[in-house]
């Protein structure tokens, strides 16, 4: 393999810290959004609320296709990526109101 231009591994370091930087704020605004939806699923249960709310999570998916439309990222991974969370969050939610810690 030749030797990479010093000035390429620079740029390649600077965008890989930004990268880095940016998944440490994905994960801690996740973990922010898990710890509401956690209320969410409590107060679900309290009240004998079904832990799945599709007309809800419709209109969540609509709404992120939007900002993903504007913020020009693929709205089908947006989807995806709600998608997964809310499976996971419905998870959390049935896992409450059986009495459990998610």
């Amino acid at each position: 393999m030749s030797e990479i231009d010093e000035s390429v591994t620079a740029e390649l370091t600077r965008l890989r810290e930004s990268i880095d930087n940016i998944d440490a704020a994905v994960v801690h605004m996740l973990a922010e959004r898990f710890k509401c939806t956690q209320q969410v699923g409590v107060l679900k249960a309290r009240h004998q609320l079904p832990p799945a709310d599709p007309a809800r999570e419709g209109r969540q998916i609509a709404r992120l296709r939007e900002l993903a439309e504007s913020a020009k990222l693929d709205p089908a991974f947006a989807e995806k990526l709600l998608n997964f969370i809310i499976a996971e969050v419905i998870r959390h939610h049935e896992t409450i109101a059986d009495g459990a810690q998610p």
